[in-house]
């Protein structure tokens, strides 16, 4: 065997020629479609064409005569209770609607350790500064609420923007009043 560039002779198995420094087995090869290198890559690209036309063919595609059609799902709605108002439980706050998501206004998040009795002071003492639909929920009850306290509430909004503009009023009595989503 020579080296296809200078004519030197060459050893078996030699890949590199001593005399011109050429790489001789990229210069020596067989022609490029008798390389393992290029039948792995056609037989490669012919089993891709023939398992995309199975897939066509097992799926009865009829080229893409299909429509598709896209639900589109309008504005929450408020959660609020038939009267329009927050209903109220025997201790005289709010009651969150059973089974409503909406967003609200955190004025206070008291530990359930401490009892009932302090949040729900809190609460009166909310609704006597004339804060709208005081009232108390139980965080464990809700899958957006840390669980573990009673959260002292104030309003029932159907958006955040809506919950957001209220939060000034809310801050006047709770410095730390903050809005929240409230998922059951």
């Amino acid at each position: 065997m020579t080296c296809p560039r200078c004519r030197e002779p060459l050893a078996a198995r030699q890949e590199y020629c001593l005399e011109c420094g050429a790489r001789v087995s990229a210069l020596r090869g067989t022609p490029g479609w008798a390389s393992n290198w290029s039948r792995r890559s056609v037989v490669a690209a012919a089993a891709a064409v023939v398992a995309a036309v199975g897939a066509i063919a097992a799926t009865g595609s009829d080229g893409g005569g299909a429509t598709i059609e896209t639900a589109i799902g309008g504005f929450a709605e408020a959660p609020k209770p038939a009267n329009g108002e927050a209903p109220e439980n025997a201790s005289g706050v709010a009651e969150w609607p059973v089974g409503e998501d909406g967003w609200t206004i955190a004025l206070a998040s008291l530990p359930q350790t401490g009892g009932r009795a302090p949040a729900l002071a809190r609460a009166r003492a909310a609704r006597a500064r004339k804060l709208t639909a005081v009232g108390l929920l139980d965080s464990s009850r809700y899958a957006s609420l840390h669980p573990g306290y009673w959260i002292v509430f104030s309003g029932i909004y159907a958006s955040e923007a809506e919950a957001t503009s209220a939060l000034e009023d809310a801050r006047r009595f709770a410095r730390a009043a903050s809005v929240r989503r409230v998922v059951p």
